[in-house]
């Protein structure tokens, strides 16, 4: 793909998930050196974040994406014969939509979806925030 076109799809998919999931606190953001992650514009899109990049020849800090990536072939991709691109979006999307991030539990989050984790994080942090106050 297109360097330049990878970068707007980045950036694209950087504001989608700003404005989806309006969080004021500190967010960290994990990339590669790519030249895509280095460039101004993604600079400026990630500006508020804090930026974090793997080490040069240092392949393991991105072994979670790695093992990700994995389980969405795995679990998902390796059922269809992917035609084009806006298939793949699709196919993707509908993976982490309806059932990753919702339905599949992982045992990073008490063997909750990162939706179910998410919810009872935040009903703790509010019930918290009210005793304090």
């Amino acid at each position: 793909m297109n360097q330049v076109i990878f970068l707007f799809v980045v950036l694209v998919i950087i504001n989608k998930a700003k404005t989806r999931r309006n969080i004021d606190q500190p967010l960290i953001i994990h990339s590669d050196r790519g030249s895509r992650y280095v460039a101004k514009e993604y600079k400026k899109a990630t500006e508020n974040m804090q930026r974090s990049y793997s080490k040069k020849a240092f392949p393991w800090d991105n072994a979670c994406m790695e093992s990700f990536h994995s389980i969405l072939k795995r679990e998902w991709l390796n059922r269809f014969k992917i035609r084009d691109y806006k298939q793949a979006y699709r196919s993707i999307f509908e993976y982490l939509e309806a059932f990753y991030n919702t339905k599949r539990i992982h045992s990073h989050c008490d063997f909750m979806s990162p939706d179910e984790f998410e919810r009872v994080y935040k009903r703790a942090h509010i019930k918290a925030e009210l005793l304090a106050g």
